[in-house]
């Protein structure tokens, strides 16, 4: 997985084309923490695919994540040629929603 700093998101999600996959986290979130192995495992079962799986510690770069709409946390979402085209916030995050909404973009 790759991972999004404010000083490479643009070049790896808002100026890139294709799908891509971002674990929006922080530090300190326990659903975020539960929910990572089962994120990269995911991303280790679809690595093939056309889908990119990048991760961003919203902790490290919070005026980006909320220039993103990222309010509360967990959040996943699917990134389309720099456009955020789904998501799936909080309680919605369970690893077979997450893996249903890859399913949709491979």
């Amino acid at each position: 997985m790759v991972e999004l700093t404010k000083e490479n998101f643009d070049t790896e999600v808002t100026n890139a084309e294709g799908y891509i996959f971002i674990d929006f986290y922080g530090d300190g979130c326990v659903p975020c923490a539960a929910l990572m192995p089962h994120v990269h495992a995911l991303a280790d079962k679809y690595a093939d695919s056309k889908l990119k799986f990048c991760a961003m510690n919203t902790t490290k770069a919070r005026r980006l994540a909320i220039k993103q709409g990222v309010m509360g946390l967990p959040v996943m979402a699917i990134y389309k040629d720099g456009e955020k085209v789904d998501e799936l916030v909080k309680d919605d995050c369970t690893p077979e929603t997450i893996e249903a909404m890859i399913k949709k973009y491979i």
